[in-house]
């Protein structure tokens, strides 16, 4: 009996060694990928030039989205993706009502727990308009990534293929929730609220005054500093509410001004005036008197600046508590158009705007 039963022992450890040796030898699963939801709008990234010699002409807004993520197969190995047709346009041709469009249709992706991370594929144009519009009204944590490109994918050297695959990866990672909306261009990782586009012909073209948040260097993510300024999540403003922008505009500020165009963009509807002041916004001595006129009309003014880097200082060269007009803070005057539109939508007075420049 005892002999039985130190065989049936022996048997019994056996078993449970191989049974463990045999659950050693299953590989893991693999962890599940990123699922990324591209929604295309246009712009030179979907451009086509009439020979691989052409980088500066071109026809913007050609390839549609299946294209292109087929050129791009290497794309599937960091996530799942699939791709929407929002718009075939060139990005300088996006009005009001292709943003609240375009914003909505983000939102409705981020709200789907099928979806992981949204990329938008963007004319270079006016894509720091958008990015910042939808960094300010989406409300949500999932990484949301605008891309584009400054050649057309049948240039030498194109850069849309790496940036497209980089914003794929950078809408795929965990560590980009929370960040805001951002920009990957040329391997930089620039936040949606100041990138900006300071050149016409170089891939270099996105930078901005404060720095990249991080890169994209082989497929992962490199962070270096985060965004203070509010957004998303912690926004006032949400696109789900909102249903039209008022008409803001820009004046560019310069030498031998012409007054007049302020009383333009009145009669053209403009409910607030953003002025792309030279220097620190300044407004010269002839154009005042006008710029007060239209203020006390009930229409805002806001000093911007023509300059790219720095920002406009509250009181100084002009008076604007005794006037009553907004600065812009460190936003370039598109930008300030944008964030005047949200402020004058929520019904917003020069004090209330005020703050939000200096909030957002």
């Amino acid at each position: 009996m005892k002999i039985l039963l130190a065989f049936l022992l022996r048997a019994s450890t056996a078993a449970f060694v191989m049974l463990g040796t045999a659950c050693a030898q299953v590989p893991a699963a693999a962890p599940a990928k990123p699922r990324i939801v591209i929604v295309a709008t246009g712009g030179t990234i979907a451009g086509a030039g009439a020979t691989s010699a052409n980088s500066a002409t071109y026809q913007a807004a050609k390839v549609p989205v299946d294209k292109l993520i087929a050129g791009i197969p290497e794309l599937h190995d960091v996530a799942q993706v699939r791709g929407e047709q929002a718009f075939q346009i060139a990005s300088e041709s996006f009005t009001n009502e292709k943003l609240l469009q375009l914003g909505k249709r983000v939102s409705a992706l981020a709200k789907d727990p099928a979806v992981d991370g949204i990329v938008v594929t963007h004319g270079t144009d006016t894509l720091e308009e958008t990015s910042f519009f939808l960094n300010l009204v989406l409300r949500t944590d999932k990484p949301v990534v605008l891309v584009g490109s400054m050649r057309p994918g049948t240039a030498m050297s194109a850069d849309g293929m790496l940036n497209l695959y980089n914003a794929v990866v950078v809408a795929g990672t965990p560590s980009a929730r929370g960040k805001g909306v951002l920009v990957a261009m040329n391997d930089d990782i620039l936040s949606g609220r100041d990138a900006a586009k300071r050149a016409n012909i170089k891939t270099s073209a996105f930078a901005s005054a404060w720095g990249p948040l991080g890169m994209v260097v082989e497929k992962k993510a490199y962070w270096f500093r985060a965004p203070v300024k509010r957004h998303t999540t912690g926004s006032e403003f949400d696109i789900d509410t909102l249903g039209a922008l008022p008409e803001v505009h820009i004046v560019y500020g310069s030498g031998n001004l012409a007054p007049q165009m302020y009383d333009a963009a009145v009669a053209a509807g403009a409910k607030a005036i953003v002025h792309a002041g030279t220097g620190n916004g300044s407004v010269p001595n002839y154009a005042v008197d006008t710029l007060r006129k239209i203020r006390a009309g009930g229409v805002h003014i806001v000093r911007s600046s023509r300059i790219a880097d720095g920002f406009v200082i509250r009181n100084s060269e002009q008076p604007d508590d005794q006037y009553d007009w907004v600065v812009a803070h460190d936003l370039n005057p598109q930008k300030a158009k944008i964030l005047a539109a949200l402020a004058l939508a929520r019904g917003m007075g020069s004090a209330e705007m005020q703050r939000i420049f200096w909030e957002y």
